[in-house]
């Protein structure tokens, strides 16, 4: 079962102000082909609830702090992200949810596909039955 984990990017400490990056296939497991950000969410709005069939994506908080919850089908897991020095590798086939923003929360997304309406799964009962078909080798 692929896993979602926290990812520790380089940091170079400066005493002008700290660097940190990540490049396609170094620091994540994947070429980056979209990048985009999540900004201005509203107090008490969520983002995702979503999963991607094919689909990596890796989260950076730049600034602020969120939660994600990450579910397999049987086990959600959440990871709070407050840092700019690691962000959350989620692999495809999981279901993901951001939440509990803090004001002026920044974050970066990158993907490993481009924008494809049709790799997305929105619907949570569908995602469970692609898990149970997963489980049984269907």
């Amino acid at each position: 079962m692929k896993k979602a984990q926290i990812i520790e990017l380089p940091k170079i400490l400066d005493p002008r102000g700290n660097l940190s990056f990540f490049e396609s296939s170094n620091q994540i497991p994947f070429d980056i082909k979209r990048t985009y950000w999540i900004y201005d969410v509203p107090g008490g709005e969520t983002r995702g609830g979503h999963a991607f069939k094919e689909q990596n994506e890796f989260i950076v908080v730049l600034s602020g702090s969120l939660d994600v919850a990450v579910f397999d089908g049987v086990e959600e897991k959440k990871y709070s992200l407050n840092r700019s020095y690691y962000g959350l590798y989620i692999p495809n086939g999981l279901w993901r949810r951001m939440e509990n923003f803090a004001t002026n929360t920044l974050a970066l997304v990158v993907s490993s596909t481009s924008f494809d309406e049709n790799d997305y799964i929105r619907d949570k009962d569908e995602f469970l039955k692609l898990k149970l078909k997963e489980n049984d080798g269907i």
